[in-house]
């Protein structure tokens, strides 16, 4: 919807909006999928050389790599769906059960027992609860290690540190790298959860404040009109003109308290326009939907008079009658139109 806007002295505003915690998803995962193809590729030198024997040895590491990589991205899919979206336990062990055999035969065909250990680990650590996973790779760790330490000596590694020094580290490394983005993913989605939270108690309080200050209002103005229409009725008989006096009164109490609502209706929604617009975000994250925000850093200048009534009757539309898993607001201006 494009509204036509005479223009106004640009003020500081609200910049572009977040897009959620998407991104930090997508670049969490592609981190530590990055490493694990880093670790593999590595390693590929010295199947090559293992390949020199036997080519059959280089076919089954490709695949083999090729194979746990296709299960780890399956295993960090989990952390982001929800408890319904997940697969089924039987569904989960397959996978992980794929994903130590390919890791066997990744390390048989590179002739590593390092590297088997490490993919093996890897991958299982994923599916432990968050409190045992960090003890469990840092021990892990320390056994993956003192293999490469013993496998490091022996000949067809070659005498020369820098040969075997690079494979073994990355292969040492690889558990590590793995729960450490997880371990990172998982705090930031605490503190949007938090954050989603602290925004639906803010509404709730604002809520609350102005339910009390309409009971205060409207008490006061029902208070006074119930006396005015007793009086009123007490000297319907005896005295006519002072009855209507008072239910003239009690006319006016009643436009009082109307505009008095309506001042504090208005107050209540008189929020910027870019608040209004990060609060209806953040009313369809808390209701599951995948919102993200765009809005230009000048965005404090349209009219909020008139967008801030279509930003809430279509948040109330999306989540009413949308239906919808994914939502997108934003806000720009084109020359004098918003």
């Amino acid at each position: 919807m494009t509204i036509a806007h005479e223009e106004t002295p640009l003020r500081p505003g609200l910049g572009a909006g977040s897009g959620g915690v998407t991104a930090t998803w997508w670049y969490t995962v592609l981190s530590a999928m990055f490493f694990a193809v880093s670790v593999l590729f590595v390693w590929f030198w010295i199947a090559r050389a293992t390949a020199a024997e036997s080519p059959a040895l280089l076919v089954l590491y490709v695949v083999g790599a090729l194979a746990w990589l296709a299960a780890l991205a399956l295993a960090l899919r989990a952390p982001w769906r929800t408890e319904a979206e997940r697969p089924s336990r039987n569904w989960r062990v397959v996978t992980v059960a794929v994903a130590v055999a390919a890791a066997v035969g990744a390390g048989f065909g590179a002739g590593s027992v390092t590297l088997a250990l490490a993919l093996v680990v890897g991958i299982t650590v994923l599916s432990l609860p968050r409190g045992v996973r960090g003890r469990v790779t840092v021990v892990a760790t320390l056994v993956v290690a003192a293999a490469g330490v013993i496998e490091s000596t022996a000949e067809r590694f070659g005498a020369s540190a820098m040969s075997w020094l690079m494979p073994f580290l990355f292969a040492a490394a690889l558990p590590s790298a793995i729960v450490s983005t997880l371990w990172w993913w998982e705090i930031v989605r605490e503190l949007d959860r938090s954050r989603a939270a602290q925004a639906r108690l803010a509404a709730v309080r604002e809520r609350l404040r102005l339910a009390d200050d309409v009971h205060d209002l409207q008490g006061h103005h029902l208070q006074v009109i119930a006396l005015q229409l007793e009086l009123a009725q007490r000297l319907l008989a005896t005295d006519p003109d002072a009855a209507l006096r008072h239910l003239a009164d009690a006319q006016r109490s009643v436009d009082d308290a109307r505009a008095g609502t309506r001042a504090l209706a208005t107050r209540f929604r008189g929020v910027p326009l870019p608040d209004e617009l990060a609060n209806a975000v953040d009313l369809l994250r808390a209701a599951g939907v995948d919102a993200t925000l765009d809005v230009s850093s000048d965005a404090e200048a349209a009219p909020r008079e008139a967008l801030g009534p279509v930003v809430r009757e279509a948040t109330t539309n999306i989540l009413k009658h949308g239906g919808g898993t994914w939502a997108r607001l934003s806000l720009h201006r084109d020359g004098a139109r918003w």
